[in-house]
């Protein structure tokens, strides 16, 4: 199918609108995509997330991501230069020869992007800020949240994520998605998420998957999520 000219205007119009504004993630992809630098040693997240796991997954998951996704928008310079969450978020302007490899492995580059900066080595115990408020005010209370949260990750049917999303309404809500599926393809924005596929857990935690999602509490970087929302409510 060729590219329809008319939703490339539409999806460029949106590209020059978030350039102006500033995108939430400002993962661009000048020309190539490429496999952002974890902010921590590979050992930094352990008792939590052992190092041999987040090296294979960083390294050779990630990196798959973005090697794909490179491939699948090779021949098509003009998608290039937009922030990757623009071209998520109007998957149905993409050409059809390669939106599906678009939604999994651009999915899969914005998801782990967000994902690495979401932990850190001090994580889980800062004070919650202004998401914190936004959490006891929405769920009524940050134990029924993390329940809540803990459900959908759970729940999730086989590979996929679970994530607090501001929603178009401006409001905070928990959803997974499916495979490389993210928020951002929902109209949504993501502000935390956690990786459910096995290869995020499975060297340490085996299938339970509940017990990874308890630890991976001590490791959330909550002043990363309050930057999130504070942009995603400008």
């Amino acid at each position: 199918m060729n590219f329809d000219r008319r939703k490339f205007l539409a999806l460029a119009g949106t590209a020059g609108v978030m350039a102006a504004s500033g995108s939430f993630t400002n993962i661009a992809f000048a020309a190539e995509a490429t496999l952002p630098p974890l902010p921590y040693a590979f050992d930094a997240l352990e008792p939590y997330i052992d190092a041999k796991t987040m090296e294979i997954h960083h390294d050779k998951h990630h990196q798959g991501y973005v090697n794909k996704l490179n491939a699948a928008l090779a021949e098509h310079p003009e998608l290039q230069e937009m922030p990757l969450e623009k071209l998520l978020a109007n998957l149905d302007a993409v050409p059809e020869s390669i939106r599906t490899a678009v939604r999994n492995n651009g999915g899969g580059h914005l998801n782990h992007s967000l994902f690495w900066q979401m932990m850190t080595p001090d994580g889980g115990k800062q004070d919650k800020g202004r998401v914190g408020d936004a959490i006891n005010k929405t769920f009524g209370s940050f134990e029924n949240f993390q329940k809540e949260f803990a459900a959908k990750a759970g729940g999730q049917f086989g590979s996929g994520w679970a994530w607090l999303v501001v929603g178009d309404n401006g409001k905070l809500e928990v959803i997974s998605t499916p495979n490389q599926d993210t928020p951002v393809s929902q109209g949504k924005t993501p502000i935390l998420g956690v990786d459910v596929w096995e290869h995020a857990y499975y060297l340490k935690y085996q299938n339970l998957r509940g017990g990874y999602v308890d630890a991976w509490w001590n490791v959330v970087n909550w002043d990363f999520v309050n930057e999130l929302f504070a942009k995603a409510n400008r």
